[in-house]
């Protein structure tokens, strides 16, 4: 039976243009008024779902026609359908960017679009700039619009005055809201690095229920058709997973950890910068995350890099992504140009750059059928070691490398493990 949901998608002309701050602010306001929120975040992306599980209440699963495939999106949207009053998905980069971009989704499921537009350098082109998200391309339904850094109220009018019949004016942020939410490299901080992100939150709610009155209501109901998850059989059933969770190494997909539970894997996490040895696991997953930010500690956990070895040594699977990888090198060097010793699993190091080394998706070709997933790092690896296999982008050009020594698998690349189950088991497995 098809389920009924107010939804909204809340999108942008480009990226750094408030999506974030406005789906965090929508979340927190609906659910202070008592409404249940999910939020999804469109693409890969480990940082905003940070953010907007923790102005929502609930976990925050991606939606990506690609990575993700439009079956998991729509049971995952399905199952929020049946549990939420409110279904919140913030885009990605702008509307239209990308292949699949935020519109295609739109379109896909049928939601309404929100366009967040940064006006503080605009008055009248505001119009122009919306009519353009509004009318580029058929079938996305574009409803409504909000300012983020306007001036004043004065500012304000000018940018609601400019804007074409059909499209709502949901009001605007002022330019001090913009800054609520800190950022670094890759993003956003994590959420855990926010000491007072709750307050935060609640200050962006209170903006804009202040000068967005239409953020207050619920947009229109969307119909979701019947869908769910494919069956996934026990294969790590018995298997114990250490998985490695703390500031350094907190990029992980909650799709992913439900994944490896429907697998059958007990999840056992730890700090590597905190415990002094792993726990008694079978298997051990390291995703990726900021070990350059944490390098001096990590390397100074002597008795953790030690079980590192030992758990290798042993024979026992080991998955590291990106950041990961980069702590099972010898050296990693940071971006002010300190290496730090570390794990010595696999031969050379990795060198933090200032500039963007990858950011994609890709896939991976095992015996299992393909492992789709994306990169998106600043450091390179120098090794010797000849890569075993290499991942693919999505249009078809050399991806990321896949190291392995034993039972050891490393790569930049950032798996998204419901897309393939059995091959994510098949590199855990005992």
């Amino acid at each position: 039976m098809s389920r009924h949901c107010p939804a909204l998608l809340v999108a942008a002309p480009a990226s750094g243009q408030g999506k974030t701050t406005v789906t965090a602010a929508l979340a927190r306001l609906h659910r202070r008024a008592g409404r249940r929120v999910r939020v999804f975040k469109c693409g890969p992306d480990f940082l905003d779902p940070q953010i907007l599980a923790a102005a929502s209440g609930a976990p925050v699963h991606n939606l990506d026609l690609w990575m993700c495939g439009p079956e998991d999106g729509a049971a995952r949207l399905y199952e929020a359908a049946g549990a939420a009053d409110l279904i919140l998905v913030e885009g990605v980069m702008g509307l239209y960017d990308g292949t699949p971009s935020s519109a295609d989704l739109a379109r896909r499921f049928g939601l309404p679009v929100l366009a967040v537009i940064d006006a503080a350098a605009m008055a009248q082109t505001f119009g122009a700039v919306a009519h353009g998200l509004a009318s580029y391309r058929e079938g996305v339904n574009l409803t409504g619009v909000l300012a983020n850094g306007v001036g004043s109220p004065q500012h304000a009018e000018l940018l609601s005055g400019s804007l074409p019949d059909g499209l709502a004016w949901y009001g605007a942020l002022e330019r001090a809201a913009a800054s609520e939410l800190p950022q670094r490299h890759l993003g956003l901080l994590q959420a855990a690095e926010i000491a007072d992100l709750d307050q935060r939150l609640d200050r962006l709610a209170e903006a804009l229920a202040a000068r967005a009155p239409q953020a207050r209501q619920l947009p229109p109901a969307v119909t979701f058709a019947p869908a769910r998850l494919p069956e996934v059989p026990p294969l790590l059933g018995g298997c114990t997973l250490a998985v490695a969770c703390d500031a350094a190494f907190g990029f992980i997909y909650p799709a992913n950890l439900d994944c490896l539970r429907r697998l059958g894997a007990h999840l056992a996490y730890f700090s590597p910068l905190a415990d002094q040895a792993l726990p008694a696991c079978d298997a051990l997953w390291l995703p990726g995350g900021y070990p350059e930010l944490h390098a001096a500690q990590l390397s100074q956990n002597a008795r953790f890099l030690e079980s590192l070895r030992a758990h290798h040594a042993a024979g026992r699977p080991i998955l590291a992504e990106c950041g990961g990888m980069m702590a099972l090198f010898q050296t990693l060097t940071d971006i002010d140009g300190r290496a730090h010793a570390l794990a010595g699993l696999l031969p050379g190091a990795t060198v933090m750059q200032r500039r963007l080394a990858a950011l994609g998706g890709q896939a991976l070709a095992l015996p299992q059928g393909q492992l789709r997933g994306h990169a998106f790092h600043y450091s390179r690896a120098d090794t010797p070691l000849e890569p075993a296999l290499r991942a693919r982008t999505a249009d078809g050009r050399p991806g990321e490398a896949v190291y392995r020594l034993g039972r050891l698998t490393a790569s930049y690349l950032h798996a998204y493990f419901p897309s393939n189950p059995a091959a994510v088991a098949a590199l855990l497995r005992p």
